[in-house]
């Protein structure tokens, strides 16, 4: 296979196979190695991003006060046990 590199992409594997004292074919088949298991997953940056989102939606949660909530719970469970709730 044949392939062209922009000078920064050659410039990186040379100074990589340099660090690593590894042949730059060596440092090719692992970088495509470790890309390949990435994907399909999240970047960084995209987990970053649906982390912020995930806290401004849980920030959007009303507080309710416990004791409506159980309440609320129990006329469902009645309501389910009986044939529905009578009111909407």
């Amino acid at each position: 296979m044949t392939f062209t590199l922009d000078d920064a992409t050659v410039s990186r594997i040379n100074n990589a196979a340099a660090r690593l004292n590894l042949p730059k074919s060596e440092v090719v088949r692992e970088a495509i190695a470790d890309y390949h298991e990435r994907i399909g997953r999240l970047g960084e940056r995209e987990r970053l991003r649906l982390l912020r989102t995930f806290d401004e939606l849980v920030a959007r949660i009303p507080a309710r006060n416990p004791a409506a909530v159980d309440r609320e719970l129990r006329s469902i469970r009645k309501a389910r046990h009986t044939g529905g709730r009578k009111s909407a």
